[in-house]
């Protein structure tokens, strides 16, 4: 049976091995602007991308690298130059986002595997097959599809590759056809600098041209002005769905730009939903908890199994962004011997381990610390703060550099984390 494939944001070479790690499939990034993240095309170096994908073929992963910018006429010299150097690096695959840029690679790198960006905006049959005919290995559906159109393309068009986004942030336009950003910042959304300006606070106002007249709308307590921000996409409870439906053969977190614990933990929840499927056997509340652990803007199931006039709860209309349940405290090194503090860390905290899918931790009692097993997860908790230097702490912040020894050996980049709304160095577990 050939099992869905899990595809991770890569912003950096960091986040790639996390994701990679934490148990994705396959990964994409790029470098420069001809990615639709200009912001993470920036955090890559053509050396680190090639190292990315070295490091990704050598443990039988894939890497799919990003040029679905939309090109200026001035640009397609440059872009040219771009597509045959990014195919030297002999990614698994391009994603392109116009018709033009899909023939362009097809011409200058023929043998390469071309992925049809979801900026395209396939939803039917007809657009799915033109596409495929010009050369697209796969296509990355709207987000705006059903699942049963999905189901109806596969079947017209069984060799070709669907891949539709489960998790991460959504845009409030059509296939992120926005121009918001552009007019009030410059910022074009489909060359890969949007603003996020639907993510701000507005107020409303009403005006008549004729008079002057111009009075502010008041709003009820508590609606909130947050009128274009739209929820995150979690279709994690929905997996068995998506997989039953046999149609998909890749399903695709957002993110390039978020945090590494973003990309561990979205990796991690999926693969566990994946991986569970397989196994016939699903357990909602464990991958769930992993995500609403992350910060976001409320969750929302979108439009893939339910059709969008049936949807009245997309809008989180009365904040941009909330923290999930958990604050990330600490990342564990490439050495796995130290970690660097990620927020305030005293003694005696209790600190709960996340660890890369399949690692393991044995449990100690020793000068440094303690890890121990209680409810299912696995705990740290420190008795002494030593820096690499024999500096001993009393408290450690964010920020600070000096890498604290652990009491253990543990798996590179685990993360530590607390609950968010507990204050470290006031748990149960201090007093």
């Amino acid at each position: 049976m050939k099992k869905v494939e899990l595809l991770s944001p890569a912003g950096t070479l960091e986040k790639l091995k996390i994701a990679f790690d934490f148990g994705a499939d396959a990964v994409y990034g790029g470098v420069s602007h001809f990615s639709l993240r200009i912001r993470s095309g920036k955090e890559f170096s053509f050396e680190d991308f090639e190292e990315g994908i070295k490091y990704a073929h050598e443990r039988g992963k894939k890497v799919y690298a990003t040029i679905n910018g939309f090109p200026f006429n001035s640009q397609l010299s440059l872009l040219k130059k771009h597509i045959v150097k990014m195919g030297e690096l002999k990614p698994d695959a391009f994603i392109v986002a116009t018709p033009g840029v899909l023939k362009l690679c097809h011409d200058l790198v023929p043998d390469m595997p071309l992925h049809l960006s979801t900026q395209a905006n396939v939803m039917n049959v007809l657009d799915a097959q033109i596409y495929h005919e010009m050369g697209a290995t796969r296509i990355i559906t709207a987000r705006e599809i059903s699942l049963r159109d999905l189901v109806a393309i596969k079947k017209e068009l069984p060799d070709l590759e669907l891949e539709v986004f489960v998790h991460g942030s959504m845009c409030f336009a059509y296939s992120g056809r926005c121009l918001i950003s552009t007019l009030q910042s410059g910022r074009v959304p489909n060359r890969g600098s949007c603003a996020n300006d639907c993510r701000f606070e507005y107020e409303m106002y009403a005006a008549n041209p004729q008079t002057g007249t111009l009075f502010k709308l008041e709003e009820e307590p508590g609606v909130g002005t947050y009128i274009m921000n739209s929820k995150d996409l979690n279709l994690a409870s929905h997996m068995k769905e998506i997989l039953d439906s046999g149609a998909v053969d890749s399903v695709k977190i957002e993110g390039r730009t978020k945090t590494a614990y973003y990309a561990a933990t979205t990796a991690k929840a999926y693969r566990m939903a994946i991986d569970d499927y397989y196994a016939d056997e699903f357990h909602d509340e464990k991958y769930q908890y992993e995500l609403q652990s992350l910060q976001n803007r409320g969750y929302t199931d979108a439009y893939l199994i339910s059709r969008p006039f049936e949807k009245n709860d997309t809008q989180s209309l009365d904040f941009s962004m909330q923290l999930g349940t958990h604050q990330v405290s600490g990342v564990v090194n490439e050495a796995g011997t130290h970690f660097l503090c990620k927020f305030k860390t005293v003694p005696k905290d209790e600190i709960e381990v996340v660890f890369p899918l399949g690692s393991h931790v044995e449990i100690v009692d020793n000068e440094i610390g303690t890890t121990y097993e209680k409810d299912g997860k696995f705990y740290l908790s420190l008795k002494q703060l030593k820096a690499q230097n024999g500096k001993i702490y009393e408290e450690i912040h964010s920020g600070n550099t000096n890498a604290i020894e652990l009491p253990t050996q543990f798996p590179a980049f685990t993360f530590f984390r607390v609950p968010a709304h507990t204050q470290m160095g006031t748990n149960p577990k201090n007093n």
